[in-house]
């Protein structure tokens, strides 16, 4: 069971890195500092860039689109449709049967409060709704969140804030 999480885990990291260059190229469309969907929420805000179907599809089989629709504030680090179509159909279907290893994937992805890009390079790390603590870098001038590079920031939703970056992070193994 371990060796299957170590692959898909390899394999949502591949694909989040690939996922996070599509969104980059949706989000350069919105105005500096935000999106112009400011009014939505972040599932709206998912669901209108059009780049997120397999994501919000999981939020949605693992009943988190209510909490990511919510009051908030929450900040959402997001994969693409990119990048999930890197993953193998079988190691996708995998983490969909497990409903409770793919809701630790996609909490791990979600920090509680709005916590836009002048913000997070001042941190060091921020504890995801997960429950781990994820690591935030400055290095050469690029953000990383644990190993992945945010792309594109501060894409703004009306009860938080969704940060694109260019692979899938993954929680600790327990």
């Amino acid at each position: 069971m371990e060796v299957i999480l170590k692959k898909i885990i390899a394999l949502v990291t591949v694909a989040v890195a690939a996922s996070a260059l599509a969104v980059a190229s949706v989000a350069s469309a919105a105005p500096a500092g935000g999106s112009a969907k400011h009014g939505k929420n972040i599932v709206q805000t998912a669901v209108d860039a059009k780049q997120f179907t397999t994501l919000v599809a999981l939020v949605k089989k693992a009943g988190l689109a209510g909490a990511l629709s919510g009051k908030g504030p929450l900040t959402v680090f997001a994969p693409t449709d990119a990048a999930f179509a890197k993953l193998p159909k079988a190691t996708l279907d995998a983490l969909g049967k497990d409903l409770a290893q793919l809701k630790a994937v996609l909490l791990y992805h979600v920090v509680s409060g709005k916590v836009a890009a002048a913000d997070v390079v001042k941190l060091t790390s921020a504890k995801t709704l997960q429950g781990a603590s994820v690591k935030i870098s400055v290095k050469g001038g690029k953000v990383f969140v644990d190993k992945a590079q945010v792309v594109t920031a501060d894409v703004m939703a009306s009860n938080g804030v969704i940060h694109v970056i260019n692979s899938i992070i993954l929680p600790p193994a327990a």
